[in-house]
């Protein structure tokens, strides 16, 4: 049985080459990759930390990344 890997604010923040405080701020304003909350402690799932990334990807530097994962961006 494969059990789900959770990553720790750090740990998240290092998977996904960015900084503990960018993730901080994500949480709080929105925009970050989803996570879940053990009482005041913060864990990351690897599989929406990896969602995440996939839903940011873009085709150039004036493309938007899509804010919400779970819908298509519409071609002009």
């Amino acid at each position: 049985m494969v059990s789900e890997v959770y990553f720790t604010p750090r740990e998240a923040a290092e998977y996904l080459r960015t900084s503990v405080s960018t993730l901080a701020k994500l949480r709080v304003y929105g925009g970050g990759p989803e996570f879940t909350r053990i009482g005041r402690a913060i864990r990351y799932p690897r599989n929406l930390l990896d969602s995440y990334m996939t839903s940011r990807i873009v085709r150039s530097t004036s493309d938007k990344p899509n804010s919400n994962p779970g819908t298509s961006k519409a071609n002009p």
